[in-house]
């Protein structure tokens, strides 16, 4: 079983910054593409940055410029840095991956950890 687990939330004043984290976990072959996705309540969950296995990055618009996604492959860990954060950040963020099964097919896990909740007063 592969475990994903999401840290480095918290509540921050509009401008601030936080850098969040995701440990995965388990009996994995090897991880793809990684990414970050955000919900709030009433809300789709969204894709809001990527990164590839090669490390290219994608961001959604309204974070770029912002937001950067890294990744440690070594220590199959993927990270968020939060910069210059607003109140439409809020959100609880979750992390998932796409993990190879052969060399032309990944699939991402149909499942997801608890998420970390990001608070951005004004």
């Amino acid at each position: 079983q592969v475990q994903l687990v999401e840290s480095g939330g918290g509540l921050v004043q509009a401008g601030g910054s936080l850098r969040l984290s995701c440990a995965v976990s388990g009996i994995i072959f090897r991880i793809n593409t990684m990414g970050w996705y955000r919900q709030t309540p009433g809300k789709q969950r969204e894709l809001v940055a990527s990164i590839t296995s090669g490390g290219s990055t994608n961001y959604v618009d309204s974070v770029k410029g912002r937001f950067t996604i890294s990744r440690d492959n070594a220590k199959n860990m993927v990270y968020l840095q939060m910069n210059s954060l607003k109140s439409e950040d809020t959100a609880v963020y979750y992390c998932n991956f796409a993990q190879w099964y052969s060399s032309t097919f990944s699939r991402a896990l149909p499942y997801w950890g608890q998420g970390t909740q990001v608070t951005v007063s004004s």
